[in-house]
């Protein structure tokens, strides 16, 4: 008998917007690794490498032996470089699921790298075009946690820095 694998990827599609006392009310913004996943089938190869080689190089050893079912495990000898060199072929290969469950590891295990995909993300036109609203509302709400962050005793906006 097979088991089925259920998707996560599928299971968090873009909720619609429902309404609450019968005003519309905007549709919660998906996790980033949802995102991501569903941005990575819509890329290049190339491109698919290289969002690939970043992710991958911002876990450690043990993680690339485990995540994703352990399909990253050739990857361990490159743990810790700046970024994994990762082949077409192996782009080709990432599925979807892997690649959400890579995301959400280097979510929960390194909560900084959140900002700092999004700011990579954001430079790569194609990325943007491939994540459309999805980017921008996650852009949107990492500013506004800035400046809910950023907020002194007497409720003045004083910006924080980088």
């Amino acid at each position: 008998m097979k088991k089925k694998v259920s998707n996560p990827v599928a299971s968090s599609a873009l909720p619609e917007a429902s309404t609450l006392n019968g005003h519309a009310e905007a549709a919660p913004t998906p996790p980033l690794p949802a995102i991501v996943a569903e941005a990575f089938v819509r890329l290049s190869l190339r491109q698919r490498a290289r969002m690939l080689g970043r992710l991958l190089a911002s876990v450690g050893p043990l993680a690339l032996a485990v995540v994703g079912g352990g399909a990253f495990a050739k990857y361990v000898a490159q743990a810790r470089w700046p970024e994994i060199p990762v082949s077409i072929e192996d782009a080709a290969r990432a599925t979807s699921g892997q690649v959400y469950e890579l995301v959400r590891y280097v979510q929960q295990s390194n909560p900084q790298l959140f900002g700092h995909l999004l700011d990579i993300l954001a430079r790569d036109a194609a990325t943007i075009t491939a994540l459309g609203a999805s980017v921008a509302a996650l852009t949107i709400n990492r500013l506004a946690s800035r400046g809910v962050e950023s907020r002194g005793a007497g409720g003045s906006y004083e910006p924080k820095p980088g």
